[in-house]
């Protein structure tokens, strides 16, 4: 089974809030339409404690509960049956959503037969990439869309060296035009 796996879509990646992907609104028709594609649709958050130990190397983001952790109104929230929370202890900086502490994401995955996984999301050079290189790790084939997807651009040159890094380890880099042929 196929499901796609949407990354840390969240109000504080988006541009103007705490943690900005430039580009992060410009993914989100594109996520939409991919939703509508998937009969299994999963996303994470990132859902930080007020005091987390994260928050020494990046601003104040996605507390728990807070409107900046929410999904964006206009992200269609319709088909998204589980949200995995990650981060959500002092000690986790929770970068994979394979790393969620409500929900096993590799056991929901499993139960659900699913063996191909597709992720959209945020950001490029650190959840993105981390939650794909777990999906390879964990035996997934793995699909990252290329244009469902934004950098937080801290560093220049991360975002090239996250894609590169990802398609050398196995991750298969599409396109959304392409849904027909990839799904």
């Amino acid at each position: 089974m196929k499901a796609l796996l949407v990354v840390d879509l969240q109000n504080d990646f988006l541009p103007g809030e705490a943690l900005p992907a430039p580009d992060g609104k410009q993914i989100i028709p594109v996520v939409n339409k991919l939703i509508s594609h998937f009969d299994l649709v999963v996303a994470s958050k990132d859902w930080h404690p007020e005091d987390s130990v994260h928050f020494k190397k990046w601003p104040v983001h996605c507390v728990a509960n807070s409107e900046g952790a929410a999904f964006p109104d206009e992200l269609d929230q319709s088909k998204i049956k589980t949200v995995v929370l990650k981060g959500t202890r002092n000690s986790d900086d929770g970068y994979s959503a394979f790393e969620a502490t409500n929900i096993p994401l590799n056991n929901y995955l499993q139960e659900n037969k699913v063996n191909e996984l597709y992720i959209c999301g945020l950001t490029t050079e650190y959840c993105v990439k981390n939650t794909v290189l777990d999906a390879l790790n964990a035996n997934y084939k793995t699909f990252v869309f290329r244009d469902a997807v934004a950098a937080v651009k801290a560093r220049p040159g991360d975002e090239e060296k996250a894609w590169q890094e990802m398609q050398e380890a196995g991750a298969k880099i599409v396109y959304s035009g392409k849904i027909g042929e990839n799904n």
